[in-house]
């Protein structure tokens, strides 16, 4: 069996070079790998094309790395509570293709199953759109979008093996799972790595064999978007 593990996040990503398109994971702030987005920031590497489902915030996730200028194009469904990516984004220094969270996480899934187009209801009629073919069916409008697929994923796991197989944590399961099969070199960070065999067959949610690099990431923040509390 294939041993996957590489020693830390800096290996993991190693080769990845200027101007490469990744798929980064996670639903806000939850289940984002922190530590790639640490040393990608760490090594300077820019000109991303980085597609999520948001941008993080100003000081954590990818709006570090919007800070620094690394990214230079967004391919997200929501600006969130990151006022730098809004404020790029208006003033025309970000390219920024805004996509249905619906669509996105479609066009992540068809990408990953080799599905190069499929249609949907969704943005008929609005800028979503503009230049794209439609066509009725049973009546109704849809919209063809067209897949979606990058140079390396980034996807952040609970539990891993060194086989690269992974279980994923509650609201974690959103984009991960979908972008890990979607990348040319899936590169997996988890909280706890275990030997191959360990893990019930039955809970794992990416099979190894979408998996190239895995290591365990260390110093989790886990930080909440919007803390809600009731009185």
């Amino acid at each position: 069996m294939i041993n996957k593990v590489v020693a830390s996040a800096y290996e993991a990503i190693a080769n990845i070079s200027n101007g490469a398109v990744l798929m980064v994971g996670g639903f806000g702030l939850c289940g984002i790998p922190e530590n790639c987005i640490a040393a990608l920031l760490q090594k300077g590497i820019g000109e991303l094309t980085c597609i999520s489902n948001n941008a993080g915030i100003d000081d954590f996730g990818l709006g570090l790395l919007l800070q620094t200028k690394q990214i230079k194009k967004m391919i997200s469904s929501y600006v969130g509570e990151n006022e730098e990516f809004e404020r790029q984004m208006l003033s025309g220094e970000l390219q920024v293709e805004l996509v249905p969270q619906g669509t996105l996480a479609e066009r992540i899934r068809a990408g990953g199953a080799g599905i190069p187009a499929f249609f949907t209801p969704a943005g008929v009629g609005t800028e979503v759109a503009e230049g794209k073919e439609t066509r009725t069916f049973d009546g109704k409008v849809y919209l063809m979008e067209s897949w979606l697929k990058a140079d390396f994923a980034l996807v952040k796991a609970w539990k891993g093996d060194t086989a690269g197989n992974l279980i994923y944590k509650g609201t974690a399961r959103n984009f991960n799972p979908m972008m890990a099969t979607a990348g040319n070199i899936t590169i997996a960070e988890v909280e706890h790595l275990v030997p191959a065999g360990t893990l019930d067959p039955n809970q794992i949610h990416t099979s190894g064999i979408y998996v190239h690099h895995i290591f365990e990431g260390k110093n989790y923040e886990k930080r909440i978007e919007n803390r809600t509390i009731k009185s």
